[in-house]
This record gives structure tokens, C-alpha cells and sequence, in this order.
């Protein structure tokens, strides 16, 4: 290690621990451990241009390990991205772009949103996968457009999750060799040593999955740490998992290799005596010797010349392939080709659809003009009709195939599927039973906040599929999913709704969608009601009132909708005017103007009834405290579906009976 290098390690190291200190909050550790593996991967490794952090070819750096952000925030400094010395300064402050964790949608270079322990793990997977789809689509004998690696810094506490378990597997399974992670192994987590409760072979467990896994006994040794990632991208048959053991808070004197250093400040006195330890100035804090900048700095000329060389080959391959290139421009974009949506299905009234298969058929219909639309489901795509006819598996050597099978593995699922988001130039959608968005809960909050915007399905989304039973019957999900901000959750009423939704998921492309379909068939409502545009404004309405007289208005979802169709009948026979509304997304319909909101649920109508399969809670917002609830604030139970409706009280008469005795009360 030369002293240069020595430097620009200490700078790293030394920018941490004063952020930290300056806010009081923060995890000094790891950066202070990290920092060599770091400074290798970044300068002798890297392909990145901090001048355009969106470049197409570029490598994916992942922290999973976000606690330590100052480390990915000195980085991003030090090689000239749009992060400045005053930005670091401000870390954890308000309106600064240094949060306590990464985010993806508020700082240059950060490529996802990690801090949930595991998320950053499978997050990089998904991207690993949209590499190797991309590459196998777009690249040809004659020109190679798309060769990148997916590296990520990954800490004790990623590989005890869960989800990096599952995602582990899968990538593994899928021989993603150009998946490279270098693991933090320090041996202490939060609350102590990790022995306390992980005391596996990580080694052999990851040689299990399918990895090759490689070792550096020094956190510190330069050159054996780059030996090893030059061994990883070696194998192009294995995802690699590199061991680094490194002291948690190296060169802090008192607090070096303990839980202490994990996360909290090390005080104004152990930042003095850490920067002696390390040869370093005490004063003045945030120092970076310019030789130091100057030698991260290279990182923009290399990135620069990187490119441009990248952008000889694209303009080769683009001359020679249109077709392709046409196809580039308006996946990278993210805008629509032209016809994309000619052949969408329009369902006729006088059947009945299960909204699952009209999703089938909408997807389908989608993906012969949309190559980047690609995902699969857990183990579930004959039940959530989510298998693209047109292509095979994606699996290891079948790249370009655009079916992926993500096994019984949800909470996986749902953070690759944000990964190939997050990686840009797919539309990657996941599958699996409403109740199982549990499951993949925590993936759904990060899309949201990192306005990530893949499509989460789920069949099966009520006490409509019947004789499963509860465990399987989802009843507070639908209306847990709507509390995530930037989250549109739509439960569309028929087939005609469903191609509606599809419609709204594949525009939207700066936030997640949820699509909950039934298992039961439902009446085909007739397209001419304006279904498509009252679902793109999340609420319409479906049937007016006989005569145009609202005495009463019955908003419904999903397969409840037609029960108030039938009550409306029903009241109609006793003279009372009902208005049925569909809301198949709320979050649409609140982001509506005053004036459409009041012509669909009119304010001086105080008398309204919700009917949906689900918890009641939630539903005042739009029956307000007059209002009344047709809901499930129980468990479900195992029969046949037409029989549970009945006896959870679901029918039209109950519908009615509500709805009359508002009306007798107004």
C-alpha cells in the first residue's frame, strides 16, 4: 500500500467519523472497517462515470449494508459525483441529500434504497438478472453493448436475513457470474459479538447455494482483496461472495472491534485519539488533502473515457441494428412505443371473467411489443396466469428467455423485482396470493420510497378462492397495502377494469402498482360505461341512480362491485335512487380535482354504503361518519365461496338493507 493510497483510505475513514460526529447520529464502524475493500472496488475496479450516474453500461454498486451510508457518501464525494463537501456536512439533516440511510430517489449515485437489512442483498440480484436479460437481448456477435457487474458491500446482519437467504439461492440456481459481493465478516452486530446468535459455516452455506466463495484474512491488504474480486470475475459461472474480515472501527483505540463503535458517534474525544491512531490531523475536521481529491478525482477522466468508448461501440451497433436500437431507446427512456397497447383485449358483457385470467390475457396481449416486460411468480404462475406464452424460462445459459421462476421465495421475489427496476430498461412484474404480500411487505415499502416502479400481482384476493380456507383468504391486506405512500393499489371490478389497471401500471413509471385479482369468475361489465378512463382517475360512475334521483350512493371493489349492482336493483324496486360507484384505486381517485371527486361522490348525498371483502377500517375516508361498511373484520373460513359470502353477510340484500336505512334515517 503506497501512502497515496494509505491517504485517500483515511480520508474516507476520517469524512465518516466527522459526518457522524457533527450530527451525533450515525454508524461509524463499518466505514471505518470497510474503507480499504471500498477504496479497491472504486478505484481498481469500478466502471462508473460520476458525470452521468444513469449511464446505461455502467457497474451497479449496492451498499446493503446502509447503516454505514458515509462510507457510499465519502465515495460519491471523493470521485467528483454531484455530492458536495457541504452535503456531507449535512448528513442526517433535514433537506440535506445525506440521509442516515441511502436513497435511491434523493442522492446522485446511490443505484437503490438500502437500510433494511437483506434488502440491498436481493435488490442486487434482480439487478444481476436484468444485466443478463439485457445483455442477452441486445448484444450481438458483432457488438457487445450491454457488460456490467453488480458489486455490493454486504454486513453480518444482511446475511442473517431471510431474504438474502432466498435471494442467495436463486442467484445461484441461475449461475449470475457477474454478481460480486464482498462481505464485512467483522463479527459483531448491534447488540454484541455475532456469535451470540449466528454461528453457521457462511462459507459452506453460500457453496451450497451455488456461489464460489473466495476469503481475504486481512480487511487491510490491498492486494489481496484485489486478487480476490479479480478471482470472482473469473468465474463466470458462480455468483461470488468475497470474506473480508475486517475490526469494526478500525483505528478507534477504546472502541476498535466492539459493538460499541456499531451505532453511535465515538465522541468528540475518540474521534481526536482515531485520527492519531490513523497518522491523521485532528484539526481541522472534514480535511481532504488535495492530492488525495486529485486521485479520486481520476475516477471522472476514467469514467469519461469509459464511456465514450462504450458510446463508439453503441453507435456501431446501433447502425447496424435499428430494429434493436429502436427498441433500446425506448426501454432505456422508459417511454412507450408507438401501438403498444393495439392489441389490449376488450372483454364483452354477458360472460363472466375471473379477473386473474383476463390478467392473463392482458399480459399476453402486452408482451409481444413490450420486450423489457418480463417477471414470473412464486411458484404460482398457473394460478396467477402471470407465464408469458411467447418466451421460455429464464434460466442459467437462457438468458433472453423472459419467464423468471422465482420458487417459493416472496420476499425475495419482491426485492429483485425492484432491482430490475431499480437497474432500468424492464418493466419486471412479480406474482403470488394476495395473503402472501405479507411476505414481500418490506420490498413494497422500498419500491415506494425509491420510486421504483414494478408491478406486484396478486390472485386470490379475497374470501372469494373459497375453500383454502383462512390461512390462504386475505382480509386486512388489501387495506394494509393502501397506507404506503406512493403506492396505487388497484382492485379492479371485471375484465374490462383489469385491462384498465394493466393500462395505468404500464404508464406509471415512477412508483410501484399493486394489482389484486380474484379466483372466482365475475360478470363482464360493458366497456361502453367509460371503464377505462374512470379506472385511470381511480373511481367513476358505474351505474346513476334510476331517474338520475341520488338518494343513496354504494361504493364498491374488486368483485363486491357487481353485489351493488344487484342492490341497486333492489332499492330501485322500493323506489330508492342509488348511484354505484367503482373505486378500483383509492390512491387515484384522492389525487383527483375537488370538482371530479364531489360529481362522483357528491357531497350533500351523506348517505353511502362501501362493500368490500376485506377489514371495514379505512373506509370512512369516503362514507364518512354517517356512512356505513359492508366489510370482513374477521377471519375467513374454508367453503365454497358462494356460501361464505352468504354467511359474512356479502349479499346484495344486506347491501340494501344498509343502504335503505340511511336513507330512512336521512
Amino acid at each position: 500500500m503506497t501512502d497515496l493510497e494509505q491517504k485517500a483510505i483515511n480520508t474516507i475513514r476520517t469524512l465518516a467519523i466527522d459526518a457522524i460526529q457533527k450530527a451525533n447520529s450515525g454508524h461509524p464502524g463499518l466505514p471505518l472497517g470497510a474503507a480499504p475493500m471500498a477504496y479497491v472496488l472504486w478505484t481498481r475496479f469500478l466502471k462508473h462515470n460520476p458525470r452521468d450516474p444513469k449511464w446505461p453500461d455502467r457497474d451497479r454498486f449496492v451498499l446493503s449494508a446502509g447503516h454505514g451510508s458515509m462510507l457510499l457518501y465519502a465515495l460519491l464525494y471523493l470521485t467528483g459525483y454531484d455530492v458536495t463537501l457541504d452535503d456531507i456536512k449535512q448528513f442526517r439533516q433535514w433537506g440535506s441529500i445525506t440521509p442516515g440511510h441511502p436513497e435511491a430517489a434523493l442522492t446522485p449515485g446511490v443505484e437503490t434504497t438500502t437500510g433494511p437489512l437483506g434488502q440491498g442483498f436481493a435488490t442486487g440480484v434482480g439487478m444481476a438478472i436484468a444485466e443478463r436479460y439485457l445483455a442477452a437481448h441486445f448484444n450481438t456477435p458483432e457488438h457487445t453493448v450491454v457488460d456490467h457487474y453488480t458489486y455490493a458491500i454486504v454486513s453480518d446482519g444482511d446475511l442473517m436475513e431471510g431474504v438474502a437467504a432466498e435471494a442467495a439461492s436463486l442467484a445461484g440456481h441461475l449461475k449470475l457470474g457477474k454478481l460480486i459481493y464482498l462481505y464485512d465478516d467483522n463479527q459483531i452486530s448491534l447488540d454484541g459479538p455475532t456469535a451470540m446468535a449466528f454461528t453457521e459455516d457462511v462459507a459452506k452455506r453460500f457453496e451450497a447455494y451455488g456461489w464460489q466463495v473466495l476469503r481475504v484474512a486481512d480487511g487491510n491488504d490491498l492486494a489481496a482483496i484485489e486478487a480476490a474480486i479479480r478471482a470472482a470475475q473469473a468465474d463466470v459461472e458462480h455468483p461470488s461472495l468475497i470474506m473480508v474480515r475486517t475490526v469494526i472501527g478500525y483505528g478507534s483505540p477504546n472502541k476498535a472491534g466492539t459493538a460499541e463503535v456499531h451505532g453511535a458517534p465515538l465522541g468528540e474525544e475518540e474521534v481526536r485519539l482515531t485520527k492519531q491512531a490513523l497518522g491523521w490531523p485532528t484539526e481541522p475536521p472534514f480535511l481532504v488533502p488535495d492530492d488525495v481529491l486529485a486521485h479520486f478525482r481520476q475516477a471522472v477522466e476514467r469514467g469519461q473515457a469509459a464511456q465514450a468508448a462504450w458510446q463508439r461501440t453503441f453507435e456501431g451497433w446501433k447502425a447496424a441494428q435499428p430494429a434493436l436500437a429502436d427498441e433500446w431507446a425506448h426501454m432505456m427512456s422508459n417511454t412507450l412505443p408507438a401501438g403498444w397497447d393495439a392489441d389490449l383485449p376488450v372483454f364483452q358483457p354477458g360472460t363472466a371473467v375471473a379477473t386473474r385470467n383476463a390478467s392473463g390475457k392482458v399480459l399476453n396481449a402486452l408482451a409481444p411489443h413490450l420486450p423489457g416486460l418480463i417477471g414470473g411468480a412464486a411458484d404460482l404462475d398457473s394460478s396467477t396466469k402471470t407465464y408469458l406464452n411467447l418466451s421460455g424460462d429464464f434460466q442459467a445459459g437462457q438468458y433472453g428467455n423472459r419467464n423468471l421462476r422465482f420458487g417459493v421465495r416472496e420476499h425475495a421475489m419482491g426485492a429483485i423485482v425492484n432491482g430490475m427496476a431499480a437497474h432500468g430498461g424492464l418493466i419486471p412484474y412479480s406474482a403470488t396470493f394476495l395473503v402472501f404480500s405479507d411476505y414481500m411487505r418490506p420490498a413494497i415499502r422500498v419500491a415506494a420510497l425509491s420510486e421504483f416502479a414494478p408491478i406486484f400481482v396478486f390472485s386470490h384476493d379475497s374470501i372469494g378462492l373459497g375453500e383454502d380456507g383462512p390461512t390462504h383468504q386475505p382480509i386486512e391486506q388489501i387495506m394494509s397495502l393502501r397506507l404506503i405512500p406512493r403506492l396505487e393499489v388497484f382492485r379492479p371490478a371485471d375484465a374490462n377494469e383489469t385491462a384498465a389497471a394493466w393500462r395505468c401500471a404500464i404508464e406509471n413509471r415512477d412508483h410501484p402498482t399493486v394489482i389484486a385479482l380474484t379466483r372466482q369468475n365475475v360478470p363482464v361489465l360493458d366497456p361502453a360505461w367509460g371503464i377505462a378512463e374512470g379506472v385511470a382517475r381511480g373511481a367513476y360512475v358505474l351505474a346513476e341512480a334510476p331517474e338520475g334521483r341520488v338518494d343513496v350512493v354504494l361504493i364498491g371493489t374488486g368483485s363486491e362491485v357487481h353485489l351493488a349492482l344487484e342492490a341497486q336493483k333492489l332499492l330501485a324496486a322500493e323506489g330508492i335512487g342509488a348511484r354505484v360507484v367503482s373505486m378500483p384505486c383509492w390512491e387515484r381517485f384522492a389525487k383527483q380535482p375537488q370538482e371530479y371527486r364531489d360529481s362522483v361522490l357528491p357531497p350533500h348525498v351523506k348517505a353511502r354504503v362501501a362493500v368490500e371483502a376485506g377489514v371495514t377500517t379505512g373506509w370512512q375516508k369516503w362514507v364518512g361518519l354517517e356512512g356505513e361498511i359492508v366489510g370482513v373484520d374477521r377471519f375467513g373460513a374454508s367453503a365454497p365461496y358462494k356460501v361464505i359470502y352468504e354467511q359474512f353477510g356479502l349479499t346484495a340484500q344486506r347491501i340494501a338493507e344498509r343502504a335503505r336505512a340511511l336513507v330512512v334515517k336521512a
